[in-house]
């Protein structure tokens, strides 16, 4: 498919930051007393982050403060700018893509804004960047892509997302747009692409080239 518009997600798509987000977020949480594990963070991917922290103390039976909840970004701010690169290959497959794109995150602005500024990659992106702060619901509803397409002036069926998580797939397929999934993040395992074609994703791929070939690059 040639779209007018590809979406990206950022965390684990752009940039290589799931690790460290869920690094981040442990360590202050384990320090209150939150008995959470990598692997219970690990099923919340691409959730926004006030989901995440429902489902964990759910889980834990351990209420969250938002005391707590506020010490989180500091603290993945610090890993993200001392640590933080791009997913191996997309600054290339950026610099080849023809097509209008732009950001659809479940994390805020400030956290996409800084993710793409130490990675070098918001130069591609300029002030197309769209948060699920923005929106009523958070992935998998479709509210996201639906607000950033709408925002960008183009049709949701002239729309091709790129995301890692089912939630981000199944949010984009309820939009009623293309969904490729991306597997080449280092918090996840080929095994998860079958959990992506599950979700709805058209095609599946670890690495940007071959996610090109598949968009006509």
């Amino acid at each position: 498919m040639r779209p007018d518009l590809v979406i990206f997600d950022c965390d684990g798509v752009l940039v290589d930051s799931e690790i460290l987000a869920s690094q981040a977020m442990c360590a202050v949480l384990q320090r209150q007393g939150v008995p959470v594990r990598p692997e219970m963070i690990a099923q919340c991917v691409g959730m926004k982050r006030d989901d995440i922290l429902a489902k964990l103390a759910q889980q834990t039976g351990i209420a969250i403060s938002p005391e707590t909840a506020e010490e989180i970004w500091p603290a993945t701010r610090a890993l993200f700018v001392e640590t933080l690169k791009p997913t191996p290959g997309i600054a290339a497959f950026l610099d080849r893509l023809p097509h209008r794109r732009c950001v659809a995150s479940s994390s805020d602005k400030t956290r996409i804004r800084l993710s793409l500024e130490v990675t070098g990659l918001l130069t591609y992106f300029g002030d197309h960047l769209f948060s699920s702060q923005e929106v009523a619901r958070g992935k998998p509803a479709p509210d996201l892509f639906l607000h950033a397409a709408r925002s960008m002036g183009v049709e949701p069926a002239r729309c091709v997302v790129i995301e890692d998580s089912p939630f981000g797939i199944e949010g984009a397929r309820a939009a009623g747009m293309t969904a490729i999934g991306y597997i080449g993040g280092s918090h996840l395992e080929p095994p998860h692409a079958d959990v992506l074609l599950a979700a709805g994703a058209q095609h599946v791929e670890a690495d940007w080239a071959a996610i090109g070939r598949h968009m006509g690059l």
